[in-house]
């Protein structure tokens, strides 16, 4: 059997030992906010074995399918994507990107709302790969389609902003911001409607899980310090959200690793959040000792 115990994570030896597994499906998500393509940079270059999944195509449904910039793919539609790939109910899907597993954890994550259970995040994804000395090829894999699998969403839990409103008015829940910091107080916001944060959310970049920009996990017990600091162990619940539903996935990952496997996801994210005028948006740097004011005008 290939699945790697119950972590989330497996490591480009356990990946590299297990290449041409029928059982095991390398999975390229790369993908870009703007200047690049996904598609392009699998092009130049991919895991041996790999097939590449565009996010926006095959981990989303169209825009104005649901919440946000990234809403959640249909069962039927996800289930299309899992089929061309060649996925069977005791598939390993290893999922990989050039982000520190930032896009790739969106896929471990759909994984678990559809009751898959096999996804795993190839730590350190392709900057781990050739740094080990294996390299990128750039032939394509054809992959032997599988039956379609009968798939249904709440194997995770999700949000919706209701949802998310009615527990900021309560003292038990913890809401995390899985965007950098520089969006989080309000300073950038490239894309969405209105710049800042949902009022009582805490900062929690997605990118401070890794050793570095693009690199591996911390070490269990500097994420597990990292999430105790932010109050998400003890918490009665947490709440992660990001721009689009993506990169928040990265902080549930994270959470799993520490044991905290009951996150939730604000499916639209900061892009529902901001695209509804009638919501208030905080600004500024918080810390979990800090209270965050609304901007002014949103009170």
């Amino acid at each position: 059997m290939p699945f790697p115990g119950t972590s989330p994570l497996v490591d480009v030896e356990w990946l590299a030992a297990r290449a041409g597994d029928p059982r095991v499906c390398i999975v390229d998500v790369r993908w870009y906010l703007a200047g690049k393509r996904g598609a392009d940079e699998y092009a130049r270059g991919h895991l041996p074995g790999a097939h590449f999944v565009d996010l926006g195509r095959d981990l989303a449904a169209p825009p104005g399918g649901g919440p946000g910039r990234h809403p959640l793919p249909s069962a039927e539609a996800f289930a299309g994507v899992l089929a061309t790939l060649g996925v069977t109910r005791d598939t390993v899907v290893v999922a990989y990107d050039d982000a520190g597993g930032a896009m790739a954890a969106r896929l471990w994550w759909l994984l678990r709302w559809f009751g898959h259970g096999g996804g795993r995040v190839l730590d350190g994804g392709v900057g781990a790969w050739t740094a080990s000395g294996r390299p990128l090829v750039t032939d394509v894999p054809a992959p032997a389609p599988a039956p379609r699998l009968a798939l249904a969403g709440g194997g995770a839990g999700v949000v919706d902003k209701d949802a998310l409103r009615a527990r900021l008015a309560t003292q038990d829940t913890v809401v995390l911001d899985a965007r950098s910091r520089e969006r989080y107080e309000g300073r950038s916001e490239p894309i969405d409607a209105r710049p800042g944060h949902v009022p009582g959310a805490l900062s929690a970049p997605f990118a401070e899980n890794l050793t570095g920009p693009g690199g591996a996990f911390l070490p269990l017990s500097a994420l597990a310090d990292r999430y105790r600091a932010l109050g998400a162990t003890e918490a009665e619940a947490v709440v992660c959200y990001c721009g689009s539903g993506v990169t928040a996935c990265h902080d549930l990952l994270a959470l799993a690793l520490v044991g905290r496997d009951d996150a939730l996801l604000y499916e639209g994210s900061w892009s529902d959040w901001a695209s509804d005028p009638s919501l208030p948006v905080a600004s500024g740097p918080a810390t979990p000792d800090a209270p965050i004011e609304p901007r002014e005008g949103d009170r």
